[in-house]
């Protein structure tokens, strides 16, 4: 089965560089006419003109000048879009200098008085690349606005810092004082989700053996993604066979390759180009994007639970969500960490996909989660692109698929889930103790 989740699935990555209500020729140019990737014929290896030297020096140059040249103009009304395009480019590449780091404190200076867009843009770019440096003006800003989802991008800001407690009556007042002045009965889904992490405090967790078991969701073929708390350290994906039995290679052993559930904003997973949100996912099917950052590899399509798309029927969606919570094994039902993709869905996230890419890896060299690259949220795994002639060289992409297509195709569920704290890659050794030692 072969559906497309949404044309903007293809695109999302493109998007955060180049907003589509005004996008750069020049950027434009760069993007499709000297990167453009490409799918050969069947017998033949996929290749990404991207990938090349020559064209991975001109985008790294391009988007450089588009950084300086964007951010030297004047902060006003007309020119908001051409900085949050300015925005879009430094987190993909996680660029900072003096002169950038000069512009970005101007800006905050008048945050007060920008668009509520711009607002959004210039802190999820804050928490990217400027974790601790400008804690009193997001504070003051969380205290002006009236809206829901920059008011929970400034308190995660503050979860960042490790400021917590100081804030809590401040950000539960707040919360109380916005939700009265709006007049609706309902709370917004970032409330509820900001109040779970206020009052909830330690929660244990439960047993990852209960996911594990065969009896967990029987008879669907599931896809794991096992991460880290701290996701710069990649996680591991695995797949679960219709019969319970979770799929092995060639050589009898446990099929597992990383997977990173990192976005470039490292943000929490229920805000838009947040990390991959904790939870169920129900998989759809596979495709292969257009996106020039996806690459041609194919892909595994994904929902949340209430997703809106044109692709998906609504009611797939809607069930999902509806049932979320029946889906759980009984020691996971009122673990809340788990019930963020559910939340992610409510609060309007979609296009979250499983796919390879064709991202420049040496963005992120310095990175633990090196060589594999952060997306707008998607979990994304290792692919090696010749800087020759562009052909694929390495794909845990499409081993993940080959494993799905093994288990019984792309219906099913996808399981991501945040195991400990540990500061290191997830391993499958981790995993073994748990696994239906019977063979596949």
């Amino acid at each position: 089965m072969y559906t497309i989740h949404s044309g903007l699935a293809g695109m999302h990555f493109l998007f955060y560089i180049v907003p589509m209500f005004k996008p750069i020729v020049l950027i434009a140019c760069i993007f499709f006419c000297n990167c453009l990737c490409l799918r050969a014929q069947a017998d033949e290896i996929p290749y990404c003109r991207q990938a090349i030297k020559v064209n991975r020096v001109k985008e790294l140059r391009n988007l450089i000048k588009n950084i300086n040249s964007n951010l030297l103009l004047p902060l006003t009304d007309s020119t908001e879009e051409n900085w949050q395009e300015a925005f879009g480019a430094m987190e993909l590449l996680h660029y900072r200098e003096a002169f950038i780091d000069a512009r970005i404190r101007t800006a905050m200076d008048s945050i007060s008085g920008r668009s509520l867009g711009f607002k959004r843009a210039l802190v999820t770019l804050v928490y990217t690349l400027y974790q601790a440096d400008f804690l009193p003006q997001i504070v003051s800003l969380l205290k002006q606005t009236d809206d829901p989802k920059l008011f929970a991008m400034c308190s995660e800001y503050i979860f960042y810092n490790n400021k917590t407690d100081i804030y809590k009556p401040v950000l539960l007042k707040r919360m109380e004082e916005m939700q009265q002045k709006s007049g609706d009965e309902a709370e917004p889904v970032f409330f509820t989700v900001l109040k779970n992490k206020l009052l909830s405090g330690n929660v244990k967790h439960p047993p990852i053996k209960d996911l594990l078991s065969s009896n967990f969701l029987p008879g669907e073929m599931l896809v794991f993604s096992f991460q880290r708390s701290n996701r710069n350290f990649p996680g591991l994906v695995m797949v679960r066979g219709k019969d319970g039995l979770f799929i092995k290679d060639e050589n009898g052993k446990y099929f597992a390759v990383p997977q990173l559930a990192r976005s470039n904003s490292n943000m929490p997973g229920y805000l838009t180009n947040g990390n991959t949100p904790q939870g169920i996912f129900k998989i759809t099917g596979f495709a292969v994007s257009k996106s020039i950052f996806i690459g041609p590899t194919t892909n595994i399509q994904m929902v949340l639970p209430f997703e809106k798309s044109e692709d998906i029927s609504d009611s797939i969606t809607q069930l999902l969500g509806d049932n979320y919570r029946y889906l759980l094994p009984v020691s996971w039902k009122n673990y809340y960490p788990v019930f963020e993709a559910y939340y992610a869905g409510k609060a309007g996230r979609t296009e979250i996909i499983a796919h390879g890419t064709t991202v420049n890896p040496e963005y992120y060299k310095k990175k633990p989660y090196y060589p594999l690259t952060p997306t707008q949220g998607c979990l994304c795994t290792k692919e090696i692109w010749s800087a020759v002639d562009g052909k694929r060289l390495e794909s845990d992409q499409q081993k993940l698929v080959h494993a799905v297509k093994k288990a019984g195709g792309a219906d099913g569920y996808c399981i991501v889930i945040e195991i400990d704290g540990l500061q290191k890659p997830v391993a499958l050794a981790e995993q073994l103790p748990y696994l239906n030692p019977k063979t596949k």
